[in-house]
């Protein structure tokens, strides 16, 4: 006799069921270990993975019921001040001095959140723990490979600068990415891996000759180490210091530079760098309402419209090129972006705050407003949270006693 088939098995389901633990295990394991090798991993593998996450999505629509979680999203504070910087990024498109590569660089920029986006839409609305799990193990693995550079750099690397650019930005995604391992850990009750992976990552930043990272990393200890204190002090300190220096960046070269000089000598290059940050800030006082448009802080310094020694940190270029309008909307959405994370799941919030402290402080230290590889970096860190997030749906069970049950029975 033939065997019947079994109604149940769809070939459909298996194959979005295949293209999401793909996706997951490239997001999870595959970028973060070849970002360490590779100076373009992020940027392209990332948004592979991604893609095969939206493509499983739309073939077993596990994902949430997207209108209703759009519109959600529409009406979020966060979200309306950050479309408020992407509309006045392009109405400076008007009085940039580079309107080609601005309008460039603007469109990839855009790309790249409408793809989050797509990614935060189709993620499934209960994530198995069997692919969150893949996290840490991804995370350690590109440790150990970075540890491995970092001991055995001149054999195994040959001390090439491209290499070593390749490392810088793979150390930062490991930076990132080790808080929601670290959290996703802890909310399955497994402490001692989690402190296991953050020392092995933490050794891996400490080898390497780049000091950004473990300074980041360990302000993101604090900060993880407040919230798990007190949550809510923990959380408006990050939110508040945050919002707080970007708001009022543009004083902090007249209050940094005293003191810079007073410790490093009026000569060093971090005091000759706040020197032209206030040269610019008092030269063009009007400037800091619209800003001198999209991209000009990166191309300007190749044609004299500001110092070659002005500051690439995040807090200058924000005012820089979008003014006070841009600076203060994104002042605003990152405060109300750290004050909405993990509130429907408490047991990630110090992991959260740990991320932020620790993003917000390598964009201080040196980053680039729009620079490709860095806002990859933070999309991929944004979904990572979110999938850990949708997989806390565990709930307990009612404790019935059973003399209780037993009692309740009506007699025979």
């Amino acid at each position: 006799m033939a065997r019947a088939s079994n109604p149940t098995v769809d070939p459909a389901l298996d194959a979005a069921a295949l293209l999401r633990r793909v996706g997951f295990f490239g997001l999870f394991v595959i970028v973060p270990v070849v970002a360490q090798v590779a100076r373009r991993a992020t940027v392209v593998l990332g948004p592979i993975a991604v893609i095969l996450l939206i493509l499983a999505s739309a073939i077993d629509n596990r994902q949430r019921p997207l209108w209703p979680a759009a519109a959600q999203l529409i009406k979020a504070p966060a979200f309306l001040a950050g479309i408020l910087v992407i509309l006045w990024s392009a109405l400076s498109l008007i009085w940039t001095p580079f309107p080609g590569q601005a309008t460039e660089r603007l469109l990839n920029l855009v790309a790249t959140i409408l793809l989050t986006l797509a990614g935060y839409l189709a993620l499934p609305d209960r994530m198995r723990s069997a692919n969150l799990y893949l996290l840490p193990l991804g995370v350690t693995a590109a440790a150990i490979v970075a540890i491995m550079i970092g001991v055995f750099g001149d054999s195994l690397m040959r001390g090439s600068p491209e290499e070593d650019n390749a490392l810088d930005r793979g150390l930062t995604l490991l930076a990132l990415l080790v808080w929601p391992a670290v959290a996703w850990l802890r909310s399955r009750h497994r402490d001692r891996e989690a402190l296991a992976t953050a020392l092995v990552v933490a050794a891996a930043l400490a080898v390497s000759p780049n000091s950004t990272q473990i300074v980041a990393l360990a302000i993101g200890a604090l900060a993880f180490a407040l919230t798990s204190v007190r949550a809510s002090l923990g959380i408006a300190v990050t939110a508040g210091l945050s919002a707080l220096l970007l708001a009022l960046a543009p004083l902090l070269p007249f209050v940094a530079r005293p003191i810079g000089a007073a410790l490093f000598g009026p000569v060093s290059p971090g005091v000759l760098s706040l020197k032209a940050w206030q040269k610019v800030v008092t030269t063009e006082p009007m400037r800091l309402v619209t800003g001198h448009g999209f991209e000009t802080a990166l191309r300007g310094r190749f044609v004299g419209l500001l110092p070659a020694n002005a500051p690439t940190t995040m807090l200058f270029e924000f005012w820089y090129e979008l003014g006070i309008v841009g600076a203060l909307a994104a002042a605003f959405a990152l405060y109300a972006s750290v004050r909405r994370s993990g509130r429907d799941a408490p047991a990630l919030v110090p992991g959260a705050m740990a991320a932020f402290a620790t993003a917000f402080t390598i964009a201080c230290v040196g980053v680039g407003l729009t620079v490709m590889w860095w806002l990859t970096t933070l999309a991929i860190t944004v979904l990572v949270f979110i999938a850990i997030e949708r997989g806390q749906f565990r709930s307990r069970r009612p404790k019935i006693s059973l003399l209780r049950r037993v009692r309740e029975q009506p007699d025979a």
